[in-house]
């Protein structure tokens, strides 16, 4: 799971009030500072995968407003068991993407059976027609890249797309995730605007939320100009979810190919949202 799943919209202007995140803010068309933690299982898995099982928690809290910029902290822990071995990683991310989406920057620490196996840092700009992306760890390294949007003014996007009606498009994210030196394209489905249904299972989870619409999203990644043998482009992964105008996410699938995972959520907390500010 990346950091995708985490913010769209270019909002020329935006009116931030003091409030508290509630359903009717939601409806106003801003993103609400949340916290979310889903529980995670394994969906499917290939006998080419090795994979018996997969259990774990993801924790995913989203802040700030257009006049300060957008943070996000995101703990991804799993134990994946295998025939052989049972693993456990946990990854951490940090970002902070400005309120104009021009400038993004980035932390992750993963850890394996709770030791350091690699940690990325680094910041990504928008420049004249590209992405300028320069590394502090674990080297130093600059790449300059295709423009594109980053994480919070990508899921910004789709929530104006699901609003205005569209079902399909294309678009590019760049989020700093894996290496931090790729663009990757991405496509979206966007499904009908419904509401959950009284034997929802997240519905306790939703709280105020629950009465508020969703569209079921699917979107895939791709690697820009990666093809197979045969030139077919296919995605290096897929998620599913069903998207909340607040943006928050849930009834999460993730597939990456030989195996799947499921993300159920299991708590939300609102919180306030910063004080006034114009842009």
């Amino acid at each position: 799971m990346r950091a995708a799943l985490a913010a769209e919209l270019v909002l020329a202007t935006v009116l931030c009030a003091p409030f508290a995140a509630t359903a009717a803010e939601a409806r106003a068309g801003a993103l609400v500072p949340h916290r979310a933690v889903y529980d995670l299982a394994l969906d499917s898995a290939s006998d080419r995968s090795g994979i018996t099982g997969i259990t774990g928690r993801m924790v995913y809290e989203f802040g700030g407003s257009a006049c300060d910029g957008y943070t996000v902290t995101f703990r991804f822990v799993t134990r994946i068991d295998t025939d052989e071995v049972s693993r456990l990683t946990d990854q951490q991310t940090t970002t902070y993407e400005d309120g104009e989406g021009r400038n993004f920057s980035f932390v992750t620490r993963s850890f394996v059976d709770e030791t350091l196996d690699s940690e990325l840092k680094g910041s990504a700009r928008l420049g004249d027609g590209e992405t300028v992306v320069s590394l502090e760890k674990p080297r130093e390294e600059q790449f300059r890249l295709e423009a594109t949007r980053f994480p919070t003014h990508h899921l910004m996007e789709l929530l104006s797309k699901a609003r205005a009606g569209e079902t399909f498009y294309e678009t590019t994210l760049f989020d700093g995730s894996e290496d931090a030196d790729k663009v990757m394209t991405t496509t979206v489905v966007i499904g009908r605007e419904a509401r959950a249904k009284a034997n929802d299972p997240e519905l306790k989870a939703l709280a105020s939320l629950g009465k508020d619409a969703f569209w079921p999203v699917d979107m895939a990644y791709f690697d820009l100009g990666e093809a197979n043998a045969d030139g077919e482009e296919l995605p290096s992964y897929r998620i599913s979810f069903k998207l909340h105008e607040s943006g928050v996410t849930r009834d999460l699938v993730m597939d990456y190919g030989d195996f799947s995972m499921s993300g159920t959520l299991v708590d939300l907390s609102l919180f306030d949202a910063p004080q006034r500010c114009t842009q």
